[in-house]
C-alpha cells in the first residue's frame, strides 16, 4: 500500500498572512522562555524552541514544585524517619495524580518510568505468551516510533504492518490482519511524532478488541496536547514521557490493566520488587512494585504530577485553539515557499496536533536546520525522527525538517521560523556550512558557549560523530 509522501505547494503561492500570528502569546510559562542565544553574525535572539516534539521545556510551574519538594528528599517506602514518610507520600501522591491525569481506572496500575521507551520495554516483557510458548502477538503498524517497534520485534512476537494512503485504508488492513491469527496486542501511536497525525483511537480499540487483542498505546506526542483518559477511550495501556510533558526531570510513566503486570516478567531484579529473597528463590511484589526496583525517581514523579496538574487546569478548548492556530500558520506558511512539502502519512486524518515535517526540495534537510539554528536562532530537528520504516514508505530516506510546537511556543516563534525558511530560499545562508562527522556545521563558528558550562569545544568535538547517528542526521546507512 502507498501513503501520501507529501503535498506539493504552487510555485507561486502567495505569502499567507502572519500578522494576526505574530502576536499570540504563549499559553503558559515555561523555563528558558526568554533565553537568548547567539547568531553567527555577532547578535543575540531569543531562542525559537521549535522542538517540543523531542523534548519540551520545563513549566515554570513545575521547576517551582521541584525547588519546594527537594528540601523533602528521602528514601521511601522503608524509611522509618520523618522526611522518607513524607517523601514516600509525595511520591504515592503523584503517582495518583499521573494515573488520574490519564483517566486510569479503578484497578488500573500507574507504573513510574524514565519514558515512553522505558514504559512500553516494560510492557513487552509482561505480554502473554501464546497457547504453544511461543512469544505473545503483537501487531504494529510501521508509522511508529522506534519505542513502540524495537520492544516488540525484540520479543519475537511482532508483525510489522504498512499503513495505508488514508486512515479508512489503514483501518481496513488492520481489521483483516487481526483476522488472520490471534493478535495478543495492537501497539499504536496516540500521534505521529513526524506530522502528529492520528488514526482515531476508538475505531483501533474497536477493531482490536472484537478479535480479542488489547490496545497499547503511545501517548508521547498525544498525552501532553490533547485530553485523553483510559476509561473513556477504552485503550487497555499508555505510554507517555515527563520530559515531553514539561516535567524534563527524569520520570515517564505506563498505565494500564493490572493482570498481565503483575503476572509479568520483573522489569529490573533488586530491591523494592520483591518479598522474600533467598538463596534458592525469590518472591515478586505484585505491580507496580514489580517493576520499580532500586530507589525510585520521587523527583521526577513530583514534576510529572505538577505538570499534569498544571495542563489539567488549563482550558481544553484553550490549549486545542492555540495548537490549531499555531500549526496551522506553519503548515500554511510553508507550503506558500516555493520548494518547500510539508509531510503527511492520510490524506483523511483529522486533528493532528502540533507537529509539522516539512523538506525543501533539493536541499539537505541537516544544512536547513543548521541554518535556521546558526542565523536565526531557532531549534527544530532533522533527521528520520526514530521512525526510518515511515521515513523510507514515504521517500525521505535522507531525512527531513520537523517543527513542533506546545504551550510554551508563541505565534512570533512560528513566523520566524516561516520567514527564516523563505529566506533561506530566496537568499541562501550567509555563512559557510560543512559536514563534521555526519552533521551539518558552520566553519569556523564563532559562537560563544555559556561560561562555566565546560562545553568549550562543542561544535567541533569528536563526539559529534556518535550523535549524529543516534540522532539520525547523519547519511542514511
Amino acid at each position: 500500500m502507498t501513503a501520501l509522501a507529501d503535498v506539493s505547494c504552487p510555485t507561486e503561492a502567495p505569502a499567507p498572512d502572519l500578522v494576526a500570528v505574530a502576536d499570540a502569546p504563549a499559553l503558559l510559562p515555561v523555563v528558558g522562555g526568554d533565553t537568548l542565544v547567539p547568531l553567527v553574525d555577532g547578535r543575540s535572539v531569543p531562542y525559537a524552541n521549535l522542538d517540543v516534539a523531542a523534548s519540551a521545556p520545563a513549566l515554570r510551574s513545575v521547576a517551582d514544585r521541584v525547588t519546594e519538594v527537594l528540601p523533602l528528599y528521602a528514601s521511601v517506602h522503608r524509611g522509618a524517619g520523618y522526611l522518607s514518610q513524607v517523601s514516600t507520600a509525595l511520591y504515592e501522591a503523584s503517582r495518583r495524580t499521573i494515573g488520574a491525569f490519564v483517566g486510569a481506572r479503578e484497578d488500573d496500575v500507574t507504573v513510574v518510568t524514565r519514558n515512553t521507551t522505558d514504559s512500553l520495554n516494560l510492557l513487552a516483557g509482561c505480554v502473554p505468551a501464546g497457547a504453544d510458548g511461543t512469544p505473545g502477538r503483537v501487531l504494529v503498524l510501521d508509522v511508529e516510533h522506534h519505542a513502540n517497534l524495537l520492544p516488540w520485534q525484540r520479543t519475537g512476537g511482532a508483525t510489522v504492518l504498512a499503513g495505508g494512503a488514508s486512515v479508512a485504508e489503514t483501518l481496513s488492513g488492520l481489521r483483516t490482519e487481526l483476522a488472520r491469527f490471534p493478535y495478543a496486542l495492537v501497539a499504536m501511536t496516540g500521534a505521529s511524532n513526524v506530522t502528529g497525525e492520528s488514526l482515531p483511537v476508538a475505531d483501533v480499540v474497536r477493531v482490536a478488541h472484537d478479535a480479542g487483542a488489547r490496545v497499547v498505546l503511545d501517548g508521547a506526542q498525544l498525552v501532553p496536547h490533547r485530553g485523553f483518559s483510559l476509561a473513556a477511550s477504552g485503550v487497555d495501556y499508555v505510554a507517555f514521557s515527563g520530559h515531553k510533558t514539561y516535567a524534563p526531570f527524569g520520570a515517564g510513566a505506563l498505565v494500564g490493566r493490572r493482570d498481565w503486570l503483575d503476572a509479568g516478567t520483573p522489569y529490573l531484579a533488586g530491591g523494592g520488587a520483591v518479598r522474600q529473597v533467598a538463596v534458592t528463590g525469590t518472591q515478586w511484589q505484585t505491580a507496580p512494585a514489580r517493576h520499580e526496583a532500586g530507589s525510585p525517581n520521587v523527583v521526577g514523579a513530583a514534576a510529572l504530577a505538577a505538570a499534569c496538574d498544571a495542563l489539567v487546569a488549563l482550558d481544553p478548548a484553550d490549549l486545542h485553539a492555540h495548537e490549531a492556530t499555531l500549526r496551522a500558520a506553519l503548515v500554511d506558511g510553508l507550503e506558500a515557499v516555493p520548494g518547500v512539502r510539508v509531510v503527511r502519512v492520510w490524506d483523511d486524518a483529522v486533528d493532528p496536533v502540533g507537529v509539522v515535517t516539512f523538506s525543501v526540495e533539493g536541499h539537505d534537510p541537516g544544512l536547513v536546520a543548521a541554518y535556521l539554528s546558526a542565523e536565526h536562532g531557532i531549534g527544530v530537528r532533522d533527521g528520520r525522527f526514530c521512525a526510518h520504516p515511515l521515513l523510507a514508505r514515504l521517500g525521505y530516506d535522507s531525512g527531513a525538517i520537523r517543527a513542533s510546537v506546545g504551550v510554551g511556543t508563541t505565534g512570533a516563534d512560528v513566523v520566524r521560523l516561516v520567514e527564516a525558511v523563505r529566506a533561506y530560499v530566496e537568499q541562501g545562508p550567509a555563512a559557510r556550512y560543512e559536514v563534521v562527522d555526519g552533521c551539518w556545521a558552520v566553519a569556523d563558528d564563532p559562537r560563544p558557549v555559556p561560561a562555566g558550562s565546560g562545553l568549550e569545544g562543542l561544535f567541533a568535538t569528536a563526539a559529534a560523530g556518535f550523535l549524529a547517528d543516534a540522532a539520525g542526521c547523519g547519511p542514511a546507512v
